[in-house]
């Protein structure tokens, strides 16, 4: 049977020419971009297209956006064995994690690609991710099921999960990494898919290999069939802020206070420690007291936060702050959304930041 794929295009630099006049990158209809790739016919793969009318910076990037997406693909998904979504780069990190969450139940690959030259150039190296990508959200098992049942990200040459990438290089084609976990798949003259550590629906989290401390067992995993059950409702009452050396009292508390905030993710130095000043325990200790949820996530891009390791770090647990594990601080924010979407108890949430609901943490 041949596979059946829905190509989203939302923006981005893949899809983009360069104005004659300015000289600036502009975004060009989305046929003339199919055009460009001719090696699509070669597919044995149906592919259908959807676009975003007009195309969008990723900058613009929005969580109202974030739900058309998942619209467009809960009300496609009994059609298509895969997706693939064009995006642009600066953003791609933050709208893959906040698909792993809205997707619950997810069994078909949502894959998201782009470039970081227009396809239209000659040394441009979106027609190998668009290609590839497609590839991949076609695959299947020997017995029918997707290859790859997650959100990815794949760029030159290597399919990460969605929700453990970041953006490393605004300049080269190696644009993306997931630092703390491995690669779901490679491809060079042929796609090596690494089964070990892919999350299929009937996968145990703690099966996975960890990438920083022990795992344990999963209340998620299941051998049942799954359905999907997308959830539109985020929550984006939250903030990031980095620490760094002469951070100021007033600033930081006033953060903390600022009204129906609910939760900060807080980017901390090394293994996710922090200045000792006493201001600064007792405002978290006091922002937590009033029902904030506070995340520590390492400025770090690899390693994670082990709050226990210095004394730095124990007291920021003592003071009610949450250890991000060695999450991504793009995981961490869409993830708060989509509890803070889902449950109005600060300590449900609390709760649930505390484990890997789709492969996001190593706990």
């Amino acid at each position: 049977m041949i596979s059946k794929v829905l190509l989203i295009y939302t923006g981005g630099t893949i899809g983009m020419n360069r104005n004659p006049l300015t000289g600036a990158l502009e975004p060009f209809d989305f046929e003339h971009l199919l055009s460009r790739v001719p090696e699509l016919a070669q597919f044995q793969t149906e592919i259908a297209t959807y676009q975003f009318n007009p195309p969008i910076d990723s900058s613009d990037m929005s969580p109202k956006l974030w739900t058309e997406l998942a619209h467009i693909i809960a009300d496609n998904y009994d059609e298509y064995d895969g997706f693939v979504i064009l995006h642009g780069t600066d953003t791609m990190a933050y709208t893959a994690s906040a698909l792993s969450f809205m997707l619950e139940g997810l069994t078909k690959p949502v894959i998201l690609t782009g470039s970081q030259l227009p396809i239209g150039q000659l040394r441009t190296d979106g027609k190998e991710n668009l290609i590839t990508s497609i590839e991949m959200a076609a695959a299947k098992r020997a017995d029918g099921t997707a290859m790859v049942p997650e959100v990815g990200i794949y760029f030159n040459g290597h399919l990460m999960r969605g929700n453990r990438t970041t953006k490393q290089s605004a300049d080269e084609f190696n644009a993306f990494e997931s630092f703390n976990y491995p690669h779901l798949a490679d491809a060079g003259v042929e796609i090596t898919y690494h089964e070990e550590y892919i999350l299929h629906p009937s996968t145990s989290l703690s099966s996975l290999h960890p990438s920083c401390v022990p795992s344990v067992a999963s209340e998620h995993s299941s051998s049942a069939p799954v359905t999907l059950h997308p959830q539109f409702t985020l929550d984006n009452n939250v903030i990031i802020f980095s620490l760094f050396p002469g951070i100021r009292e007033d600033l930081i508390r006033h953060i903390i206070a600022t009204p129906n905030l609910r939760a900060i993710v807080m980017r901390t130095f090394g293994s996710g420690n922090a200045p000792q000043s006493p201001w600064l325990i007792n405002a978290l200790r006091e922002g937590t007291r009033n029902g904030k949820i506070i995340i520590n996530i390492s400025q770090c891009l690899q390693g994670c936060v082990q709050m226990g390791r210095y004394d730095t770090g124990y007291q920021l647990q003592e003071a009610g702050v949450i250890s991000g594990y060695d999450g991504t601080v793009e995981a961490a924010v869409t993830k708060l959304m989509y509890l803070q979407g889902k449950y109005t108890d600060p300590e449900a949430v609390r709760e649930m930041m505390k484990k890997s609901i789709r492969g996001e943490i190593t706990v």
